[in-house]
């Protein structure tokens, strides 16, 4: 019998996909292959480019979810099923259009953009170098996907003519996000992460900061200040009127040395605002309706239809890891997806809500910060959690009018291997011993805080060590923290206009290809967005409406008949 997994096409229509065979004898067939390829060229047929506009766009990042992980994430998830994991399937792996997004190559001019959008090809690979980086960081590919502009490393929502820590360079240098966009044409807007909100990657949707680095002002030089550069908390509350903002960071919000409710005797986590600015009674005072916590509590007291705005801020800097979360006190990032959409969706001109886990700690979200110290297992699980919360949210909205976008701001320096045989653990050991004759695992990293010499020689992996949340895996190259990666990362779309997604594109094509979806600047006069607004204004159809009318026909020449 098989086991099957569901797929919705861009119509709505569910489609199920062979996953798995039972027994497993019958994988040495010839016809289990013959019929599971039989089943999605038939899907691959039957695919057509969805032409309508998006009401509402999902846009979900992985930060550093490079193919590599994605590949090893697949594996855990399986495994995590009891499963051998090479079969598995993630939900974002199910869209129907993929594209990859450079991170290296050459910049896209509008009219070449504007025949990109009307080329119907299905598979796009996207850049990630920055202006003065071949290999990013966070802050310039955030201001690339969210801002449609490529940008110096380290810079938020500015264009290449600012300049790294120079505050006077931000001055008329200044690019809106699609976050920021789509709230001026009437659109709901969201964020969710489990890094800080004032992180690079949110902070690209709604600041414009010289330095990723100015949390908030005590974090800034006096020049900076001197300049009139504001901080990022203080931007978060005054740039952009965000419905929903969930992520960690409280401590940037308050004056220093006010105690954080959560943790109120370790000074360490206590307010760090110089100028004694209470950011989160501002923002609650300048919002009607608008509802402020702090702890899983509060959040799954928030009634979903009593609120227009919801700041939820639940550690005092980057959220835990999931393998480490307080599951009674902090939400996950399912959780906190689930609440955003249930809150932005009642808009009826639609929303646009980004996503985040980092899986490194010290660069961005959790799977980027799990990279970033070694610890493969921390950022797998991440990118598992990322996975559903991609899930939840395709549960609670439909392909005909939501357009959801997967991608990564940038790779790693991961890889698996070894000539691992069909159900090793994804963490466990290569079956042959290295030339050293010493054991190593499957994974491993270029470089990083994995790497060890002991008595002259690298130690031997073993298990269950190796199995541990918190093992770092062995590194080439000896570094206080493992690096990005250069090469291209994927994105994965379904919905309306998901067929933009294709061919090898920069990554700031990813925002320019979200705003055309959804009818917003600079896209706004676009053939089909007026038609898109009506409809936004109107009652919601059936999602499949032309089956209906032809129904109706039907029936009214079977009456006549």
């Amino acid at each position: 019998s098989w086991v099957e997994i569901a797929m919705l096409d861009p119509w709505g229509c569910t489609w199920r996909l062979p996953a798995l065979l039972s027994p497993p004898d019958a994988e040495k067939t010839r016809g289990y292959w013959n019929k599971g390829a039989r089943r999605r060229l038939e899907l691959a047929l039957a695919l057509q480019p969805e032409a309508q506009r998006a009401k509402n766009i999902i846009l979900f990042m992985g930060d550093g979810m490079g193919l590599s992980t994605m590949s090893a994430a697949r594996i855990y998830k399986g495994q995590l099923a009891g499963g051998s994991g090479e079969e598995s399937v993630l939900a974002m792996e199910t869209f129907p259009h993929m594209a990859l997004a450079k991170v290296s190559g050459a910049v896209l001019g509008g009219t070449l953009l504007l025949a990109l959008l009307e080329t119907p090809l299905h598979r796009s690979c996207f850049q990630t170098y920055t202006i003065d980086r071949q290999v990013p960081d966070s802050a310039g590919t955030g201001t690339a996907y969210l801002c449609g502009v490529k940008a110096n490393a380290k810079t938020l929502g500015l264009s290449g003519a600012a300049v790294y820590g120079k505050c006077r360079t931000t001055f008329g240098n200044e690019v809106d996000s699609v976050l920021h966009r789509a709230r001026l044409a009437g659109k709901s807007v969201g964020i969710v992460t489990t890094t800080r909100v004032q992180h690079a990657s949110p902070g690209a949707a709604y600041a414009h900061s010289a330095s990723r680095g100015w949390y908030a002002d005590a974090n800034m030089p006096k020049e900076a200040l001197r300049d009139g550069c504001k901080d990022i908390a203080y931007q978060l509350v005054h740039n952009t009127d965000i419905n929903v903002i969930l992520g960690g960071g409280r401590m940037y919000m308050t004056p220093r040395q006010t105690p954080d409710p959560e943790y109120p005797e370790d000074p360490d986590q206590n307010g760090t605002r110089r100028d004694g600015r209470d950011l989160i009674a501002e923002w609650l005072s300048a919002k009607q309706g608008a509802r402020y916590v702090w702890d899983k509590k509060g959040l799954d007291a928030v009634e979903d239809d009593s609120v227009s705005h919801l700041m939820g801020l639940f550690e005092p800097k980057d959220m835990r890891y999931e393998l480490n979360r307080n599951t009674s006190t902090d939400p996950s990032i399912v959780e906190m997806t689930e609440k955003a959409v249930r809150i932005l969706r009642r808009n009826p001109n639609g929303f646009f809500l980004f996503v985040e886990d980092d899986h490194v700690p010290c660069a961005g979200g959790r799977i980027d910060h799990g990279h970033h110290s070694g610890r493969a297992k921390q950022a797998l699980m991440e990118a598992v959690m990322l996975d559903r919360a991609v899930a939840r949210a395709g549960e609670l909205t439909s392909p005909t009018d939501t357009l959801t976008v997967v991608t990564a701001d940038h790779s790693h320096v991961f890889t698996f291997g070894g000539s691992t045989p069909r159900g090793n653990s994804i963490f466990g050991l290569a079956p042959k011993k290295a030339k050293d004759k010493r054991a190593y695992t499957s994974i491993l990293y270029g470089n990083g805080p994995g790497y060890s010499i002991r008595d002259g020689a690298r130690p031997a992996a073993s298990l269950p060590a190796a199995e541990d949340k918190d093992y770092r895996q062995q590194a080439a190259v000896p570094l206080e923290t493992e690096t990005h990666s250069g090469e291209d990362v994927v994105v994965l779309a379904q919905g309306p206009m998901a067929h933009l997604f294709h061919g090898v594109q920069e990554q700031h094509y990813i925002a320019h290809a979200m705003a055309y979806a959804a009818c917003l600047e600079p896209y706004a006069t676009e053939p089909g967005c007026r038609a898109a607004r009506r409809a936004s204004r109107g009652t919601q159809c059936s999602p499949q409406p032309l089956l209906t009318l032809l129904a109706l026909c039907m029936a009214a020449l079977i009456v006549r008949a």
